[in-house]
């Protein structure tokens, strides 16, 4: 088996700097690390138990398969934050039927992105015999 230390998720986007502007600014991730110059420079960004980094430049948007699953504490207090900084809400927060609660909005270049709120009593923070 390979031994995974660590992970991360790589984007190419087509605007650089306005997918900085986003992650950075509007969602207000934590910089982990930055690296290169210039406007395709790198810049990793802390997600929770692993990294997003956004490098390089994409002459086309990415597939529509890809999606980013971000689990936040409160996804309603995330929605008041994401549409008071100008963030598009694709949906706003449901609690669907699998008991999470879900809010979608896209990044710059249209990837989606599910923030997910895991209630007190959801099935997913216990782990029976453990």
């Amino acid at each position: 088996m390979v031994h995974v230390l660590s992970g991360r998720t790589l984007i190419h986007p087509v605007d650089p700097e306005r997918s900085r502007h986003f992650y950075g600014e509007q969602l207000g991730l934590a910089v982990y690390r930055e690296f290169g110059t210039g406007p395709e420079r790198g810049t990793v960004y802390f997600l929770g138990g692993g990294f997003l980094e956004v490098s390089g430049r994409s002459e086309a948007s990415p597939s529509p398969a890809l999606r980013l699953w971000m689990q936040v504490a409160d996804v309603t207090a995330a929605h008041e934050e994401l549409t008071a900084r100008g963030v598009e809400i694709l949906r706003a927060p449901v609690t669907e039927p699998w008991g999470l609660i879900e809010m979608w909005i896209a990044d710059p270049d249209g990837t989606r992105i599910v923030l997910v709120e895991v209630p007190e009593d959801h099935p997913i923070r216990f782990r029976p015999g453990i």
